[in-house]
């Protein structure tokens, strides 16, 4: 409000009319949601969107509110915003709506629950976050995102589970289904122990399910990971750390004698100059 009451008539003319309109706004006038539940992006998956818009262009408009006259923030859409400038684009369709910052807020976390495809964590922060910064109960936020209050108390309840098996979830290492097995127990050394286990072994649900209720049933009852299984896991978890800090599917291989290869791949030229930034070569 206090841009626009430091603007001129024509300038505030302009602001008003672009407000609800679809606009091509120039992609280096916007800047991204600090508001946005999403912190990671697969940059394989990006550069497809990339390829697919140099060939179909944008189908789906991204949404932005005007912060003054040539520069605007991003609401929802800022998968389409990156590919864009990925596929070498110059400008972006856009909805331009009016948004105070705790509108901002509610809009970009309750949009992009809709719209993208966020793994079970990036939803459990985003609910938690319209709980506790948008005042929301569980049973008003449940009507918001067209959820019943099981649904959102289950994803509400993968924030108790320790940080390995969060990222593991977020991964795609285990499952919802994996991940509310591993909740019927209360035991963190368990919990983690039986994490391990489903990873290193792969099991089905059912089978973790089947686990988890020996488990629970029986204190005295432990879980067997023995050290050539304990390894593998020690592999599979450096994978999913090094692709989280590299933003791109990492393999690692590794023989008997401790000796292998570290594999990181790259999809353009950009993506390459973005992970040798990140190494500081």
């Amino acid at each position: 409000m206090g841009a626009i009451l430091s603007s001129s008539p024509e300038q505030v003319e302009e602001i008003v009319e672009a407000v609800s309109a679809i606009n091509d706004i120039p992609l280096d006038s916007i800047e991204v949601n600090n508001f946005q539940p999403r912190d990671f992006f697969d940059q394989e998956k990006l550069q497809e969107l990339a390829d697919s818009i140099k060939v179909q262009g944008i189908i789906q408009p991204i949404t932005v509110r005007q912060l003054s006259v040539g520069k605007y923030q991003i609401i929802s859409g800022e998968r389409r915003f990156r590919a864009s400038k990925l596929a070498g684009l110059s400008a972006i369709p856009a909805y331009v709506r009016k948004a105070d910052d705790q509108q901002m807020l509610e809009m970009a976390l309750i949009e992009n629950i809709q719209r993208e495809n966020l793994n079970p964590i990036e939803v459990s922060l985003s609910y938690q976050r319209l709980i506790s910064e948008c005042g929301l109960k569980q049973e008003e936020l449940g009507d918001r995102v067209g959820k019943n209050r099981s649904t959102v108390t289950n994803f509400l309840r993968l924030l108790k589970l320790p940080p390995d098996i969060q990222a593991g979830i977020r991964d795609n290492t285990i499952s919802m289904g994996h991940a509310k097995a591993i909740l019927s127990i209360d035991d963190v050394e368990r919990q983690l122990a039986l994490f391990k286990k489903l990873v290193v072994e792969q099991l089905s649900v059912r089978q973790a399910e089947e686990l988890a209720r020996e488990l629970s049933t029986s204190k005295d009852k432990k879980i067997d990971n023995t050290p050539s299984k304990q390894e593998n896991y020690e592999i599979k978890s450096l994978q999913t750390r090094l692709s989280s800090h590299f933003g791109t599917k990492i393999v690692v291989k590794s023989d008997e004698k401790n000796r292998g290869e570290i594999k990181i791949p790259f999809v353009s030229k950009e993506d390459l100059n973005r992970l040798l930034d990140i190494l500081n070569v």
